[in-house]
């Protein structure tokens, strides 16, 4: 077994090897540290002999590298003792526990790596790193940062949680829900990082935005009845469905009138919709809204033909329930494809004059796009050169000019 075979037995178990080895221990930090020490050991005994069973020899490995951090910290050696007496129970593989034991550790491992005494970044860096069983190299390329940077943020926020002594358990009934929420925010930036990079020269990484699919699946097989997780899901899947067909072979962004449907991953629109379904009946939240609009796409054989009225009263209840200055922009493109530019205008215009998203590209984006449809091709010129200006992906702001350029 090679490199390759490790880091593949990691990325599929690392989330159930660091819950168990937290509950094991009693210390989320040590036991993501032990984990990653196994795993450097793996990748240099495997290729000489491999294991009969891979996961239980990690899980041995790290529980043994635990057991020892834990006999050199002088003020622990109690604790020590108590964990030497049971060493012999503690040699069982992961594949030999109760299974239902584990997929509850695994979601307290989500609940801990998105908790609220966490900063933002440092939730995503541990979210990836913990759950997703990526390594800092890779978190560091898709959030295009230092690789010191990330690893500054999981060791500010391993010691942040162990300060606040945050206990390895579901958090009580009354607060689960609102977790909840931070739990799936933070899956909703990393797929949107992965969708739409905020910076870099690529539009779209879809590694980045896989795995968060891959989290939110894991989250939803692990809380069935909550049904934004599902909600969320169907949106990862139906956005991802039209992955194929948003950029050219060199990279170039492709418009969503301009790409060719047939590429469409028709596979994940099934599954989108299926998600969709389960959060349907329960009511839909936030999430499950930006599904259902995501879905009228899906299903809408072209730009011209996509039932834009329906996508207004869907983004008008996600204002209502979820009010944002980007959800105000997305309603101004809608109502600009439903009853005419002007009309999308004046809502853009509203957002303009309340600087509802200062230094953002967005507002002149669209402002210069409606202006455009309106034969106002030196104001609308003005508009995406400024959004050009703003705009940190090389790939759009190469489109912006692109457009700014035909109106001169």
């Amino acid at each position: 077994m090679g490199p390759a075979d490790v880091e593949a037995v990691w990325r599929i178990e690392s989330a159930r090897i660091v819950a168990a080895l937290t509950r094991f221990t009693g210390d989320f930090g040590l036991a993501e540290d032990a984990a990653q020490e196994a795993v450097a050991e793996a990748l240099v005994s495997w290729p000489q002999a491999a294991p009969a069973s891979p996961v239980g020899w990690l899980m041995a490995t790290a529980r043994r590298r635990a057991i020892d951090t834990i006999r050199r910290r002088a003020a622990l050696r109690d604790r020590y003792a108590l964990l030497a007496t049971d060493d012999e129970v503690a040699e069982v593989a992961v594949d030999d526990t109760d299974p239902d034991r584990i997929d509850d550790d695994v979601l307290k491992l989500m609940f801990i790596s998105c908790h609220p005494v966490l900063s933002p970044e440092a939730r995503v860096a541990l979210t990836l790193r913990v759950v997703g069983g990526l390594s800092s190299e890779e978190i560091a390329r898709a959030f295009l940062v230092s690789v010191p940077t990330v690893q500054a943020r999981i060791t500010r926020g391993k010691k942040t949680i162990a300060a606040a002594g945050v206990p390895f358990e579901l958090p009580p009934a009354a607060e689960r829900k609102q977790r909840l929420g931070g739990v799936l925010s933070v899956l909703y930036v990393i797929f949107s990082e992965g969708s739409t990079a905020t910076s870099g020269d690529r539009l779209v990484r879809p590694d980045v935005a896989y795995e968060a699919i891959r989290l939110a699946r894991t989250l939803a097989a692990l809380q069935p009845a909550e049904p934004e997780v599902h909600g969320l899901l169907a949106l990862f899947e139906l956005t991802a469905a039209r992955f194929p067909a948003r950029t050219a072979p060199d990279g170039a962004p492709i418009l969503l009138e301009d790409q060719d449907r047939r590429r469409w991953d028709f596979s994940a629109i099934r599954r989108g919709l299926a998600a969709l379904a389960q959060a349907s009946p329960r009511g839909l939240g936030p999430y499950g809204l930006q599904a259902a609009i995501a879905a009228v796409h899906a299903s809408a054989p072209s730009v011209a033909e996509t039932d834009w009225d329906r996508i207004v009263l869907l983004y008008e209840a996600l204002g209502r329930v979820a009010p944002s200055p980007v959800v105000e922009l997305n309603r101004a493109v809608a109502v600009a494809m439903a009853s005419g530019p002007a009309a999308g205008l004046a809502i853009v215009d509203e957002l303009v004059v309340t600087d509802r998203l200062p230094g953002s590209h967005l507002v002149p984006t669209v402002r210069g796009e409606l202006l455009t449809r309106l034969g106002r091709r030196p104001e609308a010129r003005a508009e995406l050169e400024l959004a050009a200006r703003l705009c940190t992906n090389e790939r759009e702001r190469s489109v912006l000019l692109g457009k700014a350029a035909a109106l001169g």
